[in-house]
C-alpha cells in the first residue's frame, strides 16, 4: 500500500515501467456513481500523482487509464512511459514492440516516499 484515506487507496503495479492504481474504498462500477466528493478526491490524487511522476522520472508520457473491465469497478492506471520500454508508443496492454531491457530508473521506493511527501 502506498497511500490510503477514508476514500481511496493507491497500490503498486508490478511492471517494467513505474505504475500505481488508484481504487476507490467503496465499490463503484461507473465513475458517475461516485459521489461529488470521491470524482474529486479522485481527480485531486490523479493530478497528484502525475505531476509527481513527471518531476521524479523525467519520463516521455504519462499514461493514465481506467477500462474496469475485468475488474469492474471504479479505478485508474496511472504509469510513466518512456521510449526505450517495451512496449513504447503502444499502450502496456498493447503488442510489445521490443524486448525489455533494464530502464535505469531511480527506486521505486524512492518515489514512494517522494510522492508521500507530496501528499501529506
Amino acid at each position: 500500500m502506498i497511500y490510503e484515506n477514508d476514500l481511496i487507496y493507491i497500490q503498486k503495479e508490478e511492471a517494467q515501467v513505474p505504475w500505481i492504481k488508484i481504487f476507490t474504498k467503496q465499490v463503484y462500477k461507473e465513475l458517475s456513481n461516485c459521489p461529488l466528493e470521491l470524482q474529486k478526491e479522485l481527480f485531486d490524487k490523479i493530478i497528484l500523482c502525475e505531476k509527481a511522476m513527471i518531476e521524479f522520472y523525467k519520463p516521455e508520457k504519462i499514461n493514465i487509464a481506467s477500462f474496469a473491465n475485468y475488474l469492474p469497478r471504479v479505478h485508474f492506471h496511472i504509469m510513466a512511459r518512456f521510449k526505450q520500454d517495451a512496449f513504447f508508443p503502444e499502450c502496456m496492454w498493447g503488442k510489445q514492440q521490443r524486448k525489455m531491457q533494464d530502464l535505469n530508473l531511480p527506486s521505486f521506493d524512492e518515489f514512494v516516499n517522494f510522492l508521500n511527501n507530496k501528499i501529506f
